[in-house]
């Protein structure tokens, strides 16, 4: 179809062509500047209800591949991209984008001037946005009246436990489902954990039961002040368990210890971003994906303090309170593809539990 638009609630529209579902989709629109990893995007839960703008313009290239999805059941609103290519050429590639697309009713459109979107959603801010087929003024009236999604949380949160043994582990890590990355899943099985995956309701008397060495927040999507069980669950368990969150678990830690969290203009989402470590200076290139950050000021008197900054904006990336073998980040050490840089948290994470075996 060559009649798909893409309506903006600022009024800009862009006209292009659709590819993917042929639905009709509001979400807010943000962008994305990593060179590769669409499937990775595509199959992120933190993506619920957003339509990604693609800044690399060639989209599809290279194929899905069974082993790479970080969820299988992608919840993304939508793709927008320069230019999708529909005849992939990886040897590993076992579907098309568009046919993975078109299997989770998710819409995409193509032809479009990604730089400027890009470019007013970065001046302006994340907005959101209508695609459809419909005249301008019902698309309008249909975009204004849709009510903006909350506890997006519960829709990508699994509805029961899961396992995912390895061969000689030595921890047995509960880790709490907010929309969890496989690939977090694979890096800590690789450190030699046994991950025990939970609903992100799940009560601090069940996951005691497991008899945890520590407890994992994952990433998510949407506002993390409309996450209170899990905020709940860390003030419960809190200096009982090392914890270790990463993304809005970052940010439900925050809120957990007293701090604010708030929506960034256009947040960070790519796989460049030069991140801080404050107490060795080492600058880590990083993979981001969030709309919300940790208010600095608010930290004053919580028990945490800033351990990592972001070094284009100084928007905090990390936080620590050692007293209760607590740690978190905002970024991504396990992303895949991505840089390899912060990997050393998954083994700070094991050196914690590890401390806390010979303290038991």
């Amino acid at each position: 179809m060559d009649n798909r638009k893409l309506i903006f609630e600022n009024g800009r529209e862009f006209a292009g062509r659709s590819f993917g579902a042929p639905c009709e989709a509001v979400c807010e629109v943000v962008f994305n500047t990593s060179m590769v990893g669409y499937q990775e995007i595509l199959s992120d839960p933190s993506y619920c209800a957003q339509m990604v703008n693609m800044t690399y313009p060639l989209i599809g290239n290279y194929g899905l591949t069974d082993e790479d999805y970080e969820t299988r059941v992608p919840k993304i609103g939508g793709f927008i991209v320069r230019e999708y290519n529909d005849k992939p050429s990886n040897y590993r590639y076992t579907r098309t984008l568009a046919d993975v697309m078109r299997e989770n009713n998710i819409p995409g459109i193509e032809g479009v001037d990604t730089r400027a979107i890009t470019r007013m959603l970065r001046d302006e801010g994340s907005m959101r946005a209508i695609l459809t087929e419909r005249p301008r003024e019902e698309a309008l009236e249909t975009l204004r009246a849709t009510a903006v999604p909350h506890d997006q949380v519960a829709c990508v949160s699994g509805k029961s436990v899961w396992f995912s043994r390895t061969a000689n582990y030595r921890y047995n890590v509960v880790a709490v489902d907010c929309g969890i990355k496989l690939n977090i899943v694979r890096r800590l099985n690789k450190k030699g954990c046994n991950i025990i995956v939970v609903p992100y309701d799940t009560p601090a008397e069940a996951i005691l039961g497991f008899k945890p060495d520590a407890l994992f927040l994952s990433n998510g999507p949407g506002d993390p002040e409309d996450v209170r069980p899990v905020i709940e669950l860390v003030r419960r368990l809190c200096g009982q368990l090392p914890i270790f969150g990463i993304c809005l678990g970052h940010q439900m830690i925050a809120l957990a210890f007293g701090a604010k969290t708030y929506k960034m203009k256009f947040g960070h989402r790519g796989g460049n971003h030069p991140v801080k470590e404050l107490a060795t200076g080492k600058v880590e290139i990083t993979s981001q994906n969030h709309s919300f950050a940790v208010n600095p000021a608010s930290l004053a008197g919580t028990g945490l303090h800033a351990t990592h900054i972001n070094l284009l904006d100084q928007t905090v990336e990390g936080l620590a309170c050692p007293e209760k073998r607590v740690f978190s980040v905002q970024y991504h050490p396990e992303s895949a593809p991505g840089p390899q840089d912060s990997d050393y948290l998954f083994d700070r994470f094991i050196a914690t539990m590890e401390e806390g075996r010979r303290h038991a």
